[in-house]
């Protein structure tokens, strides 16, 4: 925290540092589209290419599908979380 009490972000970590960080963590990532893919983060490239394992597929909150793996699109995700 700041003396003003905000909270300050640490500006040495890049997004794709972060993600380097947690390869085999739990995820979500959500589309663009509103879907959301919840695995284990297997590899992040430059472009923020994402490819999970042990994947399951949310639409409206409900799980539609499972998957063994999956590659996402960078240019596809609106944010990603570490479960």
């Amino acid at each position: 925290m700041s003396e003003t009490g905000a909270a300050t972000v640490d500006d040495s970590k890049d997004p794709s540092g972060f993600l380097s960080e947690i390869i085999g963590a739990s995820i979500t990532v959500k589309l663009n589209s509103g879907v959301e893919y919840r695995g284990e983060l297997q590899s992040v490239d430059g472009y923020m290419n994402i490819a999970l394992e042990k994947t399951e597929e949310y639409v409206g909150g409900q799980l539609k599908h499972k998957y063994g793996d999956v590659f996402i699109r960078g240019n596809n995700v609106l944010y990603i979380s570490q479960d």
